[in-house]
């Protein structure tokens, strides 16, 4: 079990990581100041910093956070909030300083930040550069010329928080998430599900140029009663074609007759008997039958009633092939997840069938990478489809539910109310708790019950 849930926690880490980098690339792009990329949740175990921003890991894993300037929609910068602003100012020189190795790491930071303000406070600019690399900012200059002029640091900074300078508050809003523009708003928000969602044929193209296994259309088994057993289908059988089409793979096999709507199909078969190879063929008429899909819904669809024997072998692809191949296996596979949420709200799937928590996909993940590393990418790419997808849902705490109430602030000219919005988060937070132990009760019951 613990090799199951070393391998579940990597996929979860890459997973983790390519949806908080959606996110954080876009806040930088459109220049909202990141405070923190953090994989896990605090305590935190480990973390540096570079730029304005501080790497970190925390304790408790599965998860993950971007931390950007005034997380929280408001018209201004509160007191606690520009104090918190100033620190990171403040960070931001002494990183720079360090840098250029004209400061201590182990000094203190108020020590450092005096030492800085008595030397760049009323410096010209190639002081500056020579210090930092740079220019004072505005809001660096105003945090500097506060910390000259006070006996402490702390009090320079709470008396530039009581009576904020128009430029130190324009500086803080050009920087913070709640004062960028809705379309902005929205960009950083909708980047990290389309993050996962876009990485899943990313992946796809480099296990389909390093290889697959396919499976080969040998059958191995038939059922009885149902078409293929009726008409004489055995064991052993390789199919060659349908319908005068070459059948390379089962998937090649399978996706044939389910398209066929119900047409008879004449399958070419190769059967080995007494050492001797012999063709013929067989015209077989499937017949509907309910399935159950890998996303636990019910289907049906067209079927003969065989399943494969196991022979494989290793497929690779070009990489216009590979990009091709993983362009229309992701989109296959959104289109069943999708299916699969929608049957589960309608009621069609029972919900004890269809929902797995972190002992399953612990369990999965030990699997598919006994089975290899590309069927580890697959299960990979299979979870990145599910939390991009999953995260657009209308639900306060997940990106849809921001996205949700941008909906609703662009419809009413401005934000949701506070009061509302925390209510909503708060009914969030209740249901995504429960749907969590309900999941891993459901996977404690499984276990049990073998």
């Amino acid at each position: 079990m613990i090799p199951s849930i070393l391998y579940a926690a990597l996929v979860f880490a890459v997973l983790v990581v390519v949806h908080e980098a959606g996110h954080f690339a876009m806040a930088k792009k459109v220049g909202v100041r990141v405070l923190r990329f953090s994989i896990g949740y605090p305590p935190k175990v480990f973390g540096f910093r570079r730029g304005e921003t501080e790497y970190s890991i925390g304790a408790t894993p599965f998860g993950g956070y971007v931390r950007m300037l005034g997380d929280e929609v408001g018209e201004k910068p509160t007191g606690e909030e520009i104090i918190s602003y100033l620190h990171e100012v403040g960070l931001d020189l002494i990183g720079a300083a360090r840098e250029r190795g004209a400061l201590q790491a182990a000094s203190p930071f108020d020590d450092n930040l005096r030492g800085l303000a008595d030397r760049l406070g009323e410096s010209g600019a190639g002081v500056a550069h020579s210090v930092i690399g740079r220019e004072l900012k505005p809001d660096e200059a105003i945090l500097l010329g506060e910390v000259r002029g006070q006996s402490k640091v702390d009090d320079a900074i709470k008396s530039l928080a009581e009576h904020p300078p128009t430029k130190l508050v324009e500086a803080y809003c050009e920087r913070a998430f709640p004062t960028q523009s809705l379309g902005k708003r929205v960009l950083i928000v909708l980047a990290g599900p389309l993050a996962n969602i876009l990485f899943a044929p990313i992946l796809l193209t480099f296990v389909f140029m390093t290889g697959v296994p396919e499976l080969l259309p040998v059958v191995g088994k038939t059922t009885n009663n149902l078409p293929a057993a009726k008409a004489g289908l055995r064991s052993g059988d390789r199919i060659i074609a349908v319908d005068g089409r070459p059948m390379e793979t089962w998937a090649d096999f399978s996706k044939t007759v389910k398209a066929g709507d119900g047409s008879p199909v004449s399958l070419e078969i190769d059967r080995q008997q007494n050492g001797a190879s012999a063709r013929s063929t067989i015209i077989i008429k499937p017949t509907r039958l309910e399935q159950k899909t890998i996303y636990g819904t019910n289907a049906t669809t067209w079927v003969i009633g065989v399943q494969p024997r196991g022979d494989e072998i290793t497929k690779r692809y070009g990489p216009f092939g590979a990009a091709k191949e993983a362009g229309q296996t992701s989109v296959e596979m959104s289109v069943q997840l999708v299916v699969g949420i929608g049957s589960l709200f309608a009621g069609n799937t029972p919900v004890r069938e269809a929902l797995g928590g972190p002992i399953m996909i612990a369990q999965m993940a030990g699997q598919e990478a006994h089975r290899g590393l590309a069927n580890l990418a697959m299960f990979t790419v299979m979870l990145s489809l599910e939390l991009g997808i999953i995260n657009l849902l209308p639900v306060p705490l997940l990106d849809g539910g921001h996205l949700l109430f941008f909906i609703f602030e662009g419809v009413k000219g401005k934000p949701l109310e506070l009061r509302y919005r925390e209510a909503m988060l708060q009914v969030g937070l209740f249901l995504l708790v429960a749907l969590m132990a309900f999941v891993i009760f459901n996977d404690i019951s499984r276990i049990v019950q073998g």
